[in-house]
C-alpha cells in the first residue's frame, strides 16, 4: 500500500470537492494508518447510517449470550408486534417496514414502536424482499432496551463501545453534540462550506446517531473482521457477513446481510456500511479474510462523491476497496414502457414518475423534482440528480410475478409499492 500516493491524492480530492475536512484510516498487516486532512485525529464526525451497524452488533451479541433469538417472533418480547416479524428481518431489512414514518410525535422508542406498527402500511411480507427501513432499526433499538433493561444509549456504550475503547458521542440524545464537529453545507458554485445543525430525531437514534472517528469505525471493523474483543460467537458473526435470503438492496450494495452491507470487488467479498448524516458523508469498509479495514468520515455532503473517487485511487496504490457501482452493466438502453408512470409510496413518502420526453422519466418526491431516469435492460434506469446534475446513482421498477405488471420501483434501496388507486 502506497501510503504517500494515497495522502496525496487525497488531498487532490479534497480540494476538488470542497470538503473542510477528512479522517482516514487503514488498518492492514496488523498495523492503522491515518491521514487527517481539516480535522484532529480524535474528532467525532456524524456518521449517520453507519450507527446501524453498532445497533446490529449489539443485537447480534445479545443473540450470542442468548438474550435474543433471531428467528423467534419479536412478540416474544414486544408484544406490539404482530405476526411472522423477526429479528433477521429487522437487521436484513426484509421485514416490509418502509423506511420512515412522517409524522413523529413521541419521544420514546416504546412509544414510537408502537405507533408506526399500528399505522405503517407493509410493503411485501416478511422475508420476500428488501427495503431499506429506519423503522425497523428503531425497533430493533426498543428490543435492545428490553433485553438489557438499559436505554439504547446505555447498552450501545456498555455492551459495545466501552469495550472497544470507543468513547461514545451522540448527535441526539444524553450529552448530544458533546465533542461533535458539525456537518457542512458545500455552496456548488461560490465553494462556501457552512455548518450545519443535525436534525435527527430522537427515536432515530438506534438508525443514525452515533459520532465517531474514522479510528473509531477501524476498532468496530477489525472486531467484525474478527479480531478482539470476541463479543460474538464466531457463527454469529459469519451470519453478519453472509448475504440474507431475499435482500436485494438495488442501488446501495451487491448484497445484504445482519447489519452489513455486502459489496464485490475481483471475486473478493467485503462488508460495511455508508452513512451520511446533515453535512457528512462516511464509509467503513472491512475485508473478512485478511482483516484489511477502510474507515472515511468527511465533515460535509461532497464527501460521498469524494469517496466515490477516492476508492479507485485506493486500488491504484495497491488497496482494492470493495464498493458499489450501480452503473456496472448498463448498456442497452430503452424507451420506457407506459406502465412505468404513476405514484408510488413507501410509508409517508410518494415516488411519482411522470414521461419527461420519450426517452426519459422525471421522477419527484413529495411534490419535489429528484431526477431525470434513463431506463435500460431490465428496467433498470440511470438517475440524474434534479439538483447537482450527479449521473451515478440506480435505481429499478420491479413487475409482479404474477400478472407482469409493475408494481414497485426500488430507489436507494427503499421499495415503493404503486399506489392500489392505480392498479387495474
Amino acid at each position: 500500500m502506497d501510503t504517500h500516493r494515497i495522502a496525496t491524492r487525497l488531498a487532490d480530492l479534497v480540494r476538488a470537492h470542497r470538503v473542510p475536512g477528512v479522517q482516514l484510516a487503514v488498518h492492514q498487516d496488523g498495523r492503522t494508518w491515518t491521514h487527517e486532512i481539516g480535522l484532529p485525529a480524535d474528532a467525532a464526525v456524524p456518521i449517520g447510517s453507519i450507527t446501524k451497524t453498532f445497533t446490529a452488533t449489539v443485537a447480534m451479541a445479545l443473540v450470542s449470550d442468548g438474550d435474543l433469538e433471531l428467528d423467534a417472533p419479536l412478540s416474544d418480547h414486544l408484544p406490539v408486534v404482530s405476526g411472522e416479524l423477526t429479528l433477521r428481518h429487522l437487521l436484513s431489512h426484509t421485514g416490509g417496514l418502509p423506511s420512515d414514518p412522517e409524522d413523529v410525535r413521541s419521544t420514546s422508542l416504546r412509544r414510537h414502536v408502537e405507533q408506526a406498527l399500528r399505522d405503517l402500511d407493509p410493503l411485501h411480507r416478511p422475508g420476500e424482499g428488501f427495503s431499506y427501513s429506519n423503522i425497523g432499526y428503531s425497533l430493533i433499538g426498543h428490543l435492545i432496551e428490553v433485553a438489557t433493561g438499559m436505554t439504547w444509549w446505555e447498552a450501545i456504550d456498555a455492551v459495545l463501545l466501552r469495550p472497544l475503547g470507543v468513547r461514545p458521542r451522540f448527535t441526539t440524545g444524553p450529552g448530544a453534540g458533546v465533542g461533535v464537529v458539525p456537518g457542512h453545507a458545500v455552496n456548488a458554485d461560490t465553494g462556501r462550506a457552512v455548518p450545519v445543525e443535525q436534525s435527527l430525531s430522537l427515536v432515530d437514534a438506534p438508525a443514525g446517531a452515533l459520532a465517531a472517528g474514522a479510528t473509531d469505525l477501524v476498532a468496530l471493523g477489525r472486531m467484525l473482521g474478527g479480531s478482539a474483543p470476541h463479543l460474538i460467537d464466531p457463527h454469529d458473526l459469519d451470519l453478519m457477513r453472509t448475504p440474507a435470503r431475499h435482500a436485494e438492496p438495488f442501488g446501495m450494495a451487491d448484497g445484504w446481510g445482519l447489519g452489513l452491507a455486502l459489496f464485490q470487488r475481483d471475486g473478493v467479498r467485503w462488508v460495511g456500511h455508508d452513512g451520511t448524516a446533515d453535512g457528512t458523508s462516511c464509509h467503513l469498509r472491512i475485508n473478512p479474510a485478511d482483516g484489511t479495514t477502510v474507515a472515511l468520515t468527511s465533515n460535509a455532503g461532497p464527501g460521498f462523491a469524494l469517496w466515490r473517487d477516492l476508492v479507485p485511487e485506493l486500488a491504484d496504490a495497491g488497496l482494492p476497496v470493495g464498493d458499489y457501482d450501480g452503473m456496472r452493466g448498463l448498456d442497452h438502453r430503452i424507451a420506457p414502457p407506459p406502465d412505468c408512470t404513476g405514484r408510488f409510496r413507501n410509508g409517508d413518502v410518494e415516488y411519482a414518475v411522470r414521461p419527461l420526453d420519450r426517452e426519459r422519466l422525471a421522477l419527484t418526491v413529495d411534490g419535489e423534482p429528484f431526477a431525470d431516469l434513463s431506463l435500460f435492460d431490465g428496467l433498470v434506469f440511470a438517475m440524474r440528480d434534479s439538483d447537482t446534475g450527479d449521473t451515478n446513482q440506480t435505481g429499478r421498477f420491479l413487475r409482479d410475478p404474477g400478472d407482469g405488471d409493475i408494481r414497485w420501483i426500488q430507489i436507494g434501496g427503499r421499495l415503493a409499492r404503486r399506489q392500489v388507486s392505480e392498479m387495474v
